[in-house]
Order: structure tokens, then C-alpha cells, then sequence
């Protein structure tokens, strides 16, 4: 028994606007996924040892959200098994040894919003190259082949340079393709 022309017209147009369904919500285009049914190990730190204080009286006001005592912080841990001073690293604003490089870094300006305005950028890019390659038919990552044009090719830049005189670093020869 043979199915009617319109029946299966019908079906091929509905498989295909469903299949392109959904592709405004997502526009993550690394193609990472955590296919294990257990916890990322790696993103698990254990807490350190409770103790008893010496003094119940002195203990600080608790703030929801806030840090416990108890809580890791290996980036100050790292600081102070180095010899460093761990309050700068819980520091928002650089360290007044930093001036000079805040300021040779902003003699051009800066804009204030710069985070924000790549992030959009950003979002905007990924959105577009997601309504480009809707089939994804070859394997590969995405978020790489939205961003190829931008990449810089290290080896013509470092040609570039050679011709106007600057000096390089010596470099190894540019892969075979």
C-alpha cells in the first residue's frame, strides 16, 4: 500500500521545521557535553577541617552567600604557600605596585562597558553562524568554524614583521597542510 504524495509532503515538511526548531535558545556552539551520569569530579573541593574556636563570642556575623570559614580557596592557599600576601588576591581593585601598567594600559582609553560590549558581540556571531549551519553534517566544533576568519595566521604575521625589520623570536616552520 503506497502512502499519498500529499501524506508524505506533509511529514518531510514537518520533520524538517522541527529539526530546525530550537536553535534561537541555545547558541552555545562547543560541542562539550558531559555524557557520564555522575558528578564532574574535578569541579568538587572538599571543605577544610571544622575546628573549634577559642572564643564563641568572636566568631563573625553570619552572611547568607558569603564564604565560610571552612570554605577552599586554593588561589589564596597557593599565595600563601609562596610567601605572597593572600588579601590581594581577594582584592577588586590592582595593587598600587600595578600603577604603572593600569596606566600604560589605559593610555589609550577605556571603555568601561568593554565586557559587556564583547559579550553581545560575541553572542551575536554565534547566533549567526548558528542560523548558517543548520544541517551539521561534518563533525567538528562549532564555535571554531564561527571564529575562523578572525583567527591570525602566526606565521605570515611573523613574515610580516621580518620584512618591516622588526625584530622576531625564532619560531618552528609553519605545519605541513
Amino acid at each position: 500500500m503506497m502512502m499519498p504524495r500529499k501524506t508524505v509532503l506533509i511529514l518531510l515538511t514537518a520533520s524538517v521545521i522541527a529539526g530546525c526548531g530550537g536553535r534561537n535558545d541555545d547558541v552555545t556552539l562547543t560541542r562539550l557535553r558531559n555524557t557520564s551520569n555522575g558528578p564532574d569530579e574535578f569541579s568538587i573541593i572538599p571543605g577544610k577541617p571544622l575546628q573549634t574556636p577559642e572564643d564563641y563570642a568572636a566568631l563573625p556575623q553570619p552572611t547568607p552567600g558569603a564564604a565560610n570559614l571552612t570554605d577552599q580557596n586554593p588561589l589564596a592557599d597557593g599565595v600563601i604557600a609562596l610567601g605572597g600576601n593572600p588579601a590581594v588576591v581577594n582584592s577588586s581593585a590592582p595593587a598600587a605596585s600595578n600603577g604603572a601598567l593600569v596606566n600604560h594600559a589605559n593610555r589609550f582609553g577605556a571603555a568601561p562597558d568593554v565586557r559587556q560590549t564583547l559579550a553581545r558581540e560575541d553572542k551575536e556571531t554565534r547566533k549567526s553562524y548558528g542560523n548558517v549551519n543548520v544541517l551539521r553534517i561534518l563533525p567538528g566544533d562549532d564555535y571554531v568554524q564561527a571564529y575562523r576568519r578572525e583567527w591570525l595566521d602566526a606565521y605570515a604575521e611573523e613574515q610580516r614583521l621580518r620584512n618591516r625589520g622588526v625584530i622576531t623570536p625564532a619560531s618552528p616552520p609553519p605545519p605541513k597542510e
